[in-house]
C-alpha cells in the first residue's frame, strides 16, 4: 500500500459546499500562531470560498484570485468554520464576491474576493526588492527552534538571518526578508497569497522583542501565477506609532516575477 505524500497546505485549504452559497472548512492545528489560526491561511480559505461561488454561478469560469481584502473582526481558533458568500458582480473580466467567516455563530472575518484571470504577459516595468532567488547556507530554518510556531513545520520557511535583529535580542529597522514554499506540492497562486502574511511582524525589530501583533485589515493583490520553487519575500513597515503599525509585503517567485503584494494594518505590542 502506497502512502499519500504529506501536503500540509493542500490538506488545510479544503472547502465543502453546504448549500445556499455556504461552505464549510476545518482550521487545523498545523497552521497556527499560538492557539489562533494563521492569518495567511484564513485569506486563502476566503479566496477559495469566493472562487467556488464564482464557479457555481458561471460554470467553466475557472477564475483566479486577483485581490482579497479582509477585516479581521476576531481571531478564530482551530476547529470548524463556515463561510457565507454573496455574489456582488459577475463579469467577463472581473467578478466580486463577499465572503464572511463564522465560528460558533460569531463573525470572524469579513471580506471581498475579486476574481478574474491572471496575466501571463511579461511586465512592462518592475521595481522589486533585491532578495536572492533561494536561501543560502546562512539562512535560518525556524523549524529547528522548538519555541517557534507550528507554522514553521507546515511549510518550508527560511529567514534572512541578517534582517532578524529581534531574534538576537537586538533592535533594527522594521524590514524582514525570507523565503517560503509548500511541502509535497507545487508552489501555486494560493500559496503566494498565504506568503503575503508569512513573515514575523516587522515591528518586532523595532522593540527587539516579540509580542501579540494581530492583523486588523489586510489586502492582498495577486499579480501572476508563480513559477515552481522558492518564493522570496520582503516585509517592511513605513510607520510604527502608538499601538499601530503598517506592513507592506512583496512576494517574488523563483523566476523573478512579482506574484503577490500585501498591505496590512495591525496592532503593535508597543505603546499598548
Amino acid at each position: 500500500m502506497t502512502t499519500a505524500p504529506d501536503a500540509p497546505f493542500r490538506d488545510a485549504i479544503s472547502v465543502t459546499p453546504l448549500g445556499g452559497g455556504r461552505y464549510g472548512a476545518e482550521l487545523g492545528s498545523r497552521w497556527t500562531i499560538g492557539t489562533k489560526a494563521h492569518g495567511g491561511l484564513l485569506m486563502v480559505l476566503l479566496a477559495r470560498a469566493g472562487l467556488a461561488r464564482v464557479e457555481a454561478e458561471v460554470p467553466g469560469a475557472a477564475p483566479d484570485p486577483l485581490a482579497v481584502a479582509a477585516d479581521f473582526l476576531r481571531a478564530p481558533d482551530a476547529g470548524p468554520v463556515e463561510l457565507e458568500t454573496e455574489v456582488l458582480k459577475t463579469g467577463r473580466t472581473v467578478s466580486v464576491v463577499s465572503v464572511r467567516m463564522f465560528q460558533g455563530g460569531r463573525a470572524m472575518l469579513a471580506s471581498t474576493v475579486t476574481a478574474g484571470r491572471l496575466p501571463g504577459d511579461d511586465p512592462h516595468w518592475n521595481d522589486l526588492p533585491d532578495v536572492a532567488p533561494e536561501p543560502g547556507e546562512d539562512a535560518t530554518d525556524p523549524a529547528t527552534n522548538e519555541r517557534v510556531t507550528t507554522l514553521a513545520g507546515a511549510c518550508d520557511l527560511r529567514y534572512d538571518t541578517s534582517t532578524f535583529a529581534f531574534a538576537r535580542g537586538e533592535h533594527g529597522p522594521p524590514v524582514l526578508r525570507g523565503w517560503a514554499r509548500p511541502r509535497g506540492e507545487p508552489t501555486d497562486v494560493l500559496f503566494a497569497l498565504l506568503a503575503g502574511d508569512i513573515m514575523a511582524p516587522t515591528v518586532f525589530n523595532v522593540s527587539g522583542r516579540v509580542g501579540w501583533a494581530p492583523t486588523v485589515q489586510l489586502t492582498a493583490l495577486l499579480r501572476a501565477r508563480p513559477a515552481p520553487g522558492w518564493l522570496r519575500i520582503e516585509a517592511r513597515s513605513a510607520s510604527v506609532v502608538g499601538g499601530w503599525f503598517d506592513e507592506d509585503v512583496t512576494v517574488v517567485d523563483s523566476a523573478g516575477r512579482l506574484v503577490c503584494q500585501a498591505r496590512q494594518l495591525a496592532l503593535s505590542p508597543l505603546g499598548r
